[in-house]
């Protein structure tokens, strides 16, 4: 990716803004000044790839409000099964790994929307220089490593209508809004199943009061009661976030 430092889009300025991004609106503020500077307004494209397996990953991004990106992995007959979601609440690229190492997986944006870019370089020179900024990410990062892990147990016990229920109630959260930008095919692809068994599920859950479908959006009408039809893992991601970070509100 190519950041034009010059020229960012104008109609991306206002999100450059600490607000933007939940994780760095928990930097402390002599530490968000150093990153501040550093930070460019970008725009993110459905579908948009942010880096695949192998590559370096040279650019961290901190999605803004809506934006949503997953974290896949790829088998080798070219399948994907989401392993992670991130929007507003957290980062991709140079936040585990420590930047300059290759990539797991592969980053794909799920829900188009505005977000920070910074060079990873220059995201691990300011962690250096500050252990409480460093502080900061490592404890995102062992919330997001949780995630990784929650996933893994998900994707092998529990229905699909419970992870769809946990996939929503995920992204409801980070899009900050009831209405979810969001095709039934993107969210077969999340969880690795077929569109036909998703329309499916959604239709379900539609039927109970939960949802309602919209062209290419879903609506949460019904909160609570997703919740309770969602697997445990959707509580036991966000409790143990919450435990982590409790400066970052979901």
């Amino acid at each position: 990716m190519t950041i034009d430092a010059a020229n960012p889009p104008s109609d991306l300025k206002p999100t450059h803004k600490r607000s933007a991004n939940r994780l760095l609106a928990a930097v402390r503020r002599g530490d968000y000044d150093l990153i501040e500077r550093h930070l460019l307004p970008v725009e993110l494209a459905r579908g948009q790839v942010l880096f695949e397996p192998g590559d370096d990953v040279v650019t961290t991004h901190f999605p803004g409000p809506r934006t949503m990106v997953s974290l896949l992995i790829v088998t080798r007959d070219g399948r994907e099964v989401e392993a992670a979601t991130i929007g507003r609440e957290g980062a991709i690229g140079g936040i585990v790994s420590a930047g300059n190492k290759p990539a797991y997986g592969r980053a794909v944006v799920t829900i188009p929307g505005p977000a920070l870019a910074i060079p990873t370089a220059t995201l691990e020179t300011l962690k250096a220089a500050s252990p409480a900024f460093s502080d900061l990410f490592s404890r995102y990062a062992d919330a997001l490593l949780a995630q990784l892990m929650q996933s893994v147990a998900c994707n092998a016990l529990h229905s699909v209508e419970a992870r769809a229920s946990r996939w929503l109630l995920a992204t409801h959260d980070r899009a900050g809004e009831a209405i979810i930008h969001l095709t039934q095919e993107s969210l077969a692809e999340m969880l690795g199943v077929q569109r036909t068994t998703v329309t499916g599920v959604v239709q379900s859950l539609e039927e109970r009061g939960l949802i309602r479908r919209h062209r290419g959006r879903v609506e949460v009408v019904d909160r609570r009661g997703l919740e309770r039809h969602a697997c445990e893992c959707y509580a036991a991601v966000e409790d143990h976030f919450a435990l982590l970070l409790p400066e970052v509100d979901l």
